[in-house]
């Protein structure tokens, strides 16, 4: 039975002189401060000593073994009631606090309004016409369900777990670590035309007066971030990139947060850099949503103009004003692109200098908005130079609520900091398109076998096709937000992602398309991973296309001043009638290698000066960048490596109608086989890494 120690925590209950006792009593002694001090030290580390620890602690403290077991005992019963004592204290507060908010929520519901229209709330009549709307949709979300289900258990040989009761999750399964998914949709494509999560049916004047105003205030922001440096801007440590500090901004812009969660932050940023390209075409090209989207495409997945307001002046497009929807990503299907409907205002403040403002503007006036990113002033000033060059200045600053929506492989990337859609990223990606431009006029011919073949005008085509291309495969990565169903897979970090669509446009092969995607963790510099696919040498160790048989290159066509970007046309030696074409480009935030299957004859119509628009094609390729953590040096430790997202695409059906089907006329055993397809193809490359031990 365990003593107490009573408010001297230093006196043991076994403390007492047998050799002095007088009257038959025993007299007690203290323990000595030093005595005191290390048992309480040893104590911290282990409450609860054995017999050999005991009389370690006997011989160095000189204290006898019973008063060692009875200062323990005694010290943990004291223990156990603070720490009682410290939990009823608590939950005591706890319970206050609870009874408090259950007092205020009987109030508030006594004179409970409806928050639409301000009127008193639903009678009995509409909520049976609310509750049967629901039940009817929910009759149909579940049959949608059980066919789907059906299909995959033609392939898969398991279905879904059936929903029991009368509710049914209408949000999709969260995608878990390890756990594929398969993603269906039937009826989709890489068209051109933009599909708007909202619409707008006319906007009123007094609406549009209120957009100019809201324009010309973010114009007088941006302006100000563009001028002032310190002390509205700091570096961070220890990459040096410009962000602004909070305190002197939220003294000259006062503000709310658009996002009042836990998870939500701000991102800001700024960059510059000279491009070779004249200063009124860049502003062109921003104005310009078709220029917009081409020259941005690994950024901008979809971009529309919903409305213009002002064309501003001809010559200079001072004073244009545009309602404005665009969709950012970042080449991974685990990661929810970032959507806004913004307004796009276009001055120029002083001859040869314009600024470029982006701002949000809820069009709808919806106080829960389902975007999770909203556009502070930002944009871009872009100074005209000598030599038909312009200087551009880019900030980026928007708040943010998607930790939870991003997967855990790119939590530190996207949300550790504003790199992934910074200011630095749109002015590399600015810089490396204006320098293809200029390749693409220059003297610099290809190098190679087929090099008689490309004229100047040859090698413009195959940019352009090539570029089509990539394009292309950038779109066909938007996979995040289609249903997800679990599938059996081993050996990945994210899981398999599979799409199917029909196709039926220009430049693509007609009929049933696999799109698949997945995206993995590699402790291996981004350099390293990029080398390894630029290098034909070791292609045949994951280029299913080769069949593990080696390539030749037939000619380069450089699209930079960085040799690593190129466009590169390759030949199996198995197979002669075919041909590869491949883009590669890197820059300090990421990397590219895509590439596609064409025939000889293909090849030659793109060369000789067929129209690059109509050729099909079907991508695959790689994106690698670095996974936002810093190097540690320690190889199976997650940090300080790349992500690599491999997609690849397979026609299934050469069908060449567009009409609307069932979908249960796609080959479910195709699916199955584009699955493990990529699966093998990841496999091939983490072994050729050596990094297959991370399974």
């Amino acid at each position: 039975m365990e003593m107490n120690m009573g408010n001297n925590g230093g006196v043991s209950g076994d403390e007492r002189e047998g050799s002095d006792s007088r009257n038959g009593k025993r007299a007690w002694r203290r323990h000595t401060t030093r005595q005191i001090q290390q048992l309480e030290a040893y104590f911290k580390n282990c409450p609860n000593p054995d017999e050999s620890q005991r009389r370690q602690l006997s011989n160095e403290l000189g204290l006898e073994l019973k008063q060692i077991k009875f200062w323990f005992q005694n010290k943990r019963s004291q223990t156990k009631a603070q720490n009682e004592r410290v939990d009823n204290s608590f939950l005591r507060s706890e319970s206050e606090r609870m009874h408090c908010e259950n007092m205020a929520m009987k109030e508030a519901l006594k004179n409970v309004i409806c928050p639409a229209c301000g009127g008193p709330p639903f009678g009995e009549e509409e909520r049976r016409r609310n509750l049967l709307k629901l039940q009817m949709e929910n009759a149909k979300l579940r049959e949608e369900r059980e066919r789907v289900s059906a299909l995959l258990a033609k392939c898969l040989g398991k279905s879904i777990p059936p929903v029991h009761g009368d509710s049914m999750e209408i949000m999709a399964p969260k995608q878990r670590l390890g756990s594929p998914a398969l993603d269906l949709d039937l009826n989709a494509g890489t068209s051109d035309r933009v599909s708007l999560p909202f619409q707008l049916e006319g906007i009123p004047e007094l609406e549009k007066a209120l957009m100019c105003k809201t324009a010309a205030g973010a114009f007088d922001e941006l302006s100000r971030l563009l001028r002032i440096d310190a002390p509205l801007w700091t570096t961070t440590n220890p990459d040096g990139r410009f962000i602004i500090h909070r305190d002197s901004y939220e003294k000259l812009f006062p503000r709310t947060n658009h996002f009042n969660t836990l998870n939500a932050r701000i991102e800001s940023s700024r960059s510059a850099g000279t491009v070779p390209i004249n200063a009124l075409s860049l502003v062109e090209t921003f104005l310009d949503v078709s220029k917009w989207v081409e020259f941005f495409p690994t950024i901008v997945n979809k971009a529309s103009i919903i409305e213009v307001l002002q064309t501003g002046l001809q010559g200079n497009r001072h004073g244009a004003l545009q309602l404005m929807f665009e969709q950012l990503h970042i080449l991974s299907p685990l990661v929810p692109p970032r959507e806004f409907y913004f307004l796009r205002l276009c001055q120029q403040p002083v001859p040869g200098t314009w600024v470029i403002v982006d701002v949000s503007y809820d069009c709808f006036n919806e106080a829960n908005s389902p975007f999770r990113a909203w556009k502070l002033p930002s944009g871009c000033m872009i100074q005209e130079m000598p030599n038909g060059y312009s200087k551009v200045t880019w900030v980026e600053h928007v708040e943010v609520d998607d930790k939870i929506q991003t997967h855990k492989l790119y939590r530190d990337l996207i949300c550790g900091n504003a790199a992934a859609y910074g200011a630095e990223r749109w002015i590399v990606i600015l810089e490396r398109m204006c320098e293809r431009i200029v390749f693409s006029f220059g003297e610099t011919s290809p190098t190679g076998d087929i090099e008689a073949m490309c004229s100047a005008q040859g090698k413009r085509n195959v940019m352009e096709l090539s570029h089509r291309m990539v394009r292309n495969f950038c779109a066909t990565l938007s996979m995040s937000r289609k249903l997800d169903f679990p599938l059996a897979s081993e050996g990945n970090n994210s899981g398999v992602r599979v799409s199917v669509r029909k196709s039926c446009e220009s430049g693509q092969p007609g009929g049933m398309i696999v799109s698949a995607a997945t995206s993995l963790w590699l402790p291996l510099p981004p350099w390293t991973v990029f080398s390894f696919f630029k290098d034909e040498r070791t292609r045949m160790q994951w280029d299913i296309l080769s069949n593990g048989n080696p390539i030749h290159k037939l000619t380069d066509i450089p699209i930079g001043a960085n040799p690593a970007n190129s466009i590169t046309v390759i030949q199996p030696l198995a197979d002669k009638n075919m041909l590869m074409l491949q883009e590669s480009c890197t820059d300090g935030l990421g990397s590219l290698v895509v590439y596609a299957a064409l025939d000889m004859r293909t090849m030659k119509a793109a060369i000789s000066g067929d129209d690059p628009s109509v050729i099909p094609i079907l991508p695959s390729g790689f994106v690698i960048s670095g996974d936002g953590r810093p190097h540690n040096g320690n190889r199976n430790a997650r940090s300080g490596g790349s992500l690599l997202t491999v997609a690849l695409q397979i026609l299934i059906s050469t069908s060449t109608s567009c009409s609307s089907s069932s979908s249960g006329e796609f080959n479910m055993e195709s699916i199955a086989t584009v699955n493990t397809l990529i699966s093998s193809t990841v496999q091939k490359i983490k072994f050729a890494l050596n990094c297959s031990d991370l399974d």
